[in-house]
């Protein structure tokens, strides 16, 4: 006998990439964090955190994020919703929009959360496939004519970007939400941020965890316009996100400089990692965000996996169709990356770019 609904019993829960005990003497380049350290101001901030802010319960509105946000992207502070991280906004957003009869879709391969979250619903999801330079299948989505339709831009796992012009294009044709998930959007050329604007039906999701190297601080926004948020903040926990990630977000995000220079760092060095894998013979797909999707020559990608966390190099490997022949592996510090290609030389050899590159 199961005391679950048939939907959970008959689910596969998320599993996210390996987190090692602390100390542990690995490279982690597996789960997409930032390399370097977060802004100074936001460490004082914690540092400096008044314990009494810990004994009450935190602004129910975190209002000082939605303003910190506010100003730093150029949108009212009441068009800005903060969550415990935006896998929490994802998870309000299933819950405001999908159910049996109100499909999702997306285009994949892609995050597979939103597979996840569907099924908690017990929601249909309409899969549509990028093709292999991941363009947006833009027509598709559109027939689909789904309740919610999600585009991850950046997308994970292959750090492509979908055109501005498109996504706009795509939010005029749906019936439905289209929410475009820009965590990686800190290390890309373009966003839709400024398409909030002009589409009532449109929501942008943010996260501090990747740009702000805050992702142990579990802290993200929602950008929409005020009355979507209205809606979606009826299924809000009633204190989700806690005292200590509001303080300390919003003075990461007054520090912009000290973002923008380590995104700068990641972005050179994310070049560098990719033509290393190319002399290796990966074929490495154009990325806009802090990790790179590589395909070895032999598509042997599981063997390379397990051969590098034996080394203590953990990268992260699908076991999906379309990626159980690929790697995704985070952009890490200059020794991090040179530590990798080491490894990789050992187990692969140097060789002439033969793969086909995306």
């Amino acid at each position: 006998m199961s005391y679950f609904r048939d939907n959970i019993d008959a689910m596969a829960g998320y599993v996210p990439g390996e987190q090692p005990p602390p100390g542990a003497k690995v490279i982690k380049l597996n789960t997409n964090e930032n390399p370097y350290p977060p802004s100074p101001a936001a460490l004082m901030v914690l540092r400096e955190l008044d314990g009494e802010r810990l004994r009450r319960y935190p602004d129910p509105s975190s209002a000082a994020v939605c303003r910190a946000a506010a100003k730093v992207y150029g949108v009212p502070p009441d068009w800005v919703l903060a969550g415990n991280g935006s896998d929490e906004l994802l998870a309000m957003l299933f819950r405001v929009c999908a159910c049996p009869g109100r499909a999702v879709a997306y285009p994949t391969p892609t995050y597979v959360l939103y597979r996840t979250l569907a099924a908690m619903q017990d929601a249909e999801c309409i899969e549509v496939p990028y093709d292999e330079d991941y363009n947006l299948p833009a027509g598709g989505l559109a027939a689909a004519s789904a309740a919610m339709t999600i585009v991850a831009s950046p997308n994970s796992p292959s750090g492509t970007v979908a055109p501005r012009s498109v996504l706009e294009e795509l939010a005029g044709k749906l019936p439905g939400l289209l929410v475009v998930d820009e965590a990686y959007a800190d290390f890309s050329d373009e966003n839709a941020l400024g398409l909030v604007e002009k589409h009532a039906n449109l929501v942008v999701l943010r996260t501090l965890s990747k740009g702000y190297s805050l992702a142990g601080l579990r802290l993200g926004f929602a950008v929409s316009q005020k009355p979507l948020l209205d809606a979606l903040a009826k299924v809000k926990d009633s204190y989700n996100v806690d005292a200590v990630a509001c303080a300390v977000g919003a003075a990461a995000m007054e520090d912009q400089a000290w973002k923008i220079a380590n995104a700068e760092k990641v972005k050179a060095s994310r070049e560098k990692l990719a033509a290393g894998l190319r002399r290796l013979g990966f074929a490495v797909w154009p990325s806009q965000s802090n990790f790179l999707l590589a395909r070895p020559g032999d598509g042997e990608a599981r063997r390379l996996y397990e051969a590098l966390k034996q080394r203590g190099i953990l990268v992260r490997y699908f076991q999906e169709p379309r990626l159980d022949d690929k790697l995704r592996i985070s952009v890490g510090t200059e020794q991090d990356n040179a530590a990798l290609i080491g490894e990789l030389t050992k187990l692969t050899g140097p060789r002439p770019t033969s793969a086909r590159q995306p």
